[in-house]
């Protein structure tokens, strides 16, 4: 059963709070009563769920679940399903294959837990052949997966799930709102008198601690990063993007990259490339001409 959501006076307005994809979810609402905001704070949680619930590898009754026990079948996805489907296709080509949904399998061997279970080269290379868009068939609206393959949506959903939620708000109400998903977040358009919403940029080594404040009036803000999943094993520490094409943590990348862009996705899609370009990040980014900040 979904949790109540949470409703608070703030500094000139509301805000709402719920739990859902496994991150702490907030909706910032400038202005209004208390009403407004419940009901749209409801409206956010709906939808987050309902997306968690049909595209989450983690539920049995999922969409990913029921491609997953075609076992190499052919399956017909929904008009829903095929979109991301598509969006992953474009990922990949954009990204030379470094954004790659099937290298989810590869969280059987790394669990970013904070600890130091490092797991062999034999592990990775056993899941490492299972990993590969170009071994998947897609034509839409039919989807061939390999038997032994997954996909994974983790990579997107959070932030498609921004999106979607920012659409039904705007639809509601004409005030201004902050949707943020764990961290990953959407305006609807600057505040009261035009003042720009304040985003707190997080220290990766103590996240309750802010390296800067940006000033946003419009579009999304993401940050990807190593401050919450990670290893550490003889003072190396693993983060938890994984090269598609090694199986292993990319060497050599950010601490943490926040991208602005005008929809969540496209900023979600550019911190995370940026990460797999390991040191050349901050080159990527700037080739991109996208705002960004880089912490080592």
């Amino acid at each position: 059963m979904e949790q109540d959501v949470v409703i608070e006076a703030v500094a000139e307005g509301w805000r709402g709070r719920f739990e859902a994809m496994a991150s702490p979810c907030e909706m910032l609402l400038d202005g209004g009563d208390e009403a407004l905001a419940t009901m749209l704070t409801r409206v956010a949680q709906a939808e987050a769920v309902r997306i968690e619930r049909a595209f989450s590898r983690y539920r049995s009754d999922s969409v990913v679940a029921r491609i997953h026990a075609a076992r190499g079948r052919p399956i017909e996805v929904d008009v829903e399903t095929a979109a991301l489907l598509d969006f992953a296709a474009q990922c990949y080509e954009i990204s030379e294959g470094l954004f790659d949904i099937t290298s989810g399998v590869l969280r059987h061997a790394w669990r970013f837990d904070g600890s130091d279970r490092v797991p062999s080269p034999q592990a990775v290379s056993a899941l490492r052949e299972r990993v590969g868009w170009t071994q998947l068939t897609w034509q839409r609206p039919i989807l061939i997966l390999p038997e032994g393959m997954e996909i994974d949506f983790g990579g997107i959903g959070k932030e498609y799930a921004v999106d979607r939620v920012m659409g039904l708000m705007r639809a509601r109400t004409d005030l201004p709102v902050l949707i943020n998903f764990g961290g990953d977040l959407a305006v609807s358009g600057p505040r009261a008198q035009g003042a720009p919403w304040r985003i707190g940029v997080e220290q990766p080594d103590a996240c309750d601690a802010t390296v800067g404040v940006l000033h946003v009036y419009t579009g999304a803000i993401t940050t990807s990063g190593d401050a919450r999943r990670f290893l550490l094993k003889d003072g190396v520490r693993y983060g938890h993007i994984l090269d598609p094409r090694t199986g292993c943590p990319v060497a050599g990348a950010p601490r943490s990259v926040t991208v602005a862009a005008p929809t969540c996705t496209e900023a979600g899609l550019l911190s995370t490339m940026a990460l797999l370009q390991g040191p050349r990040a901050g080159q990527f980014l700037s080739a991109e001409g996208v705002p960004h900040w880089i912490l080592w």
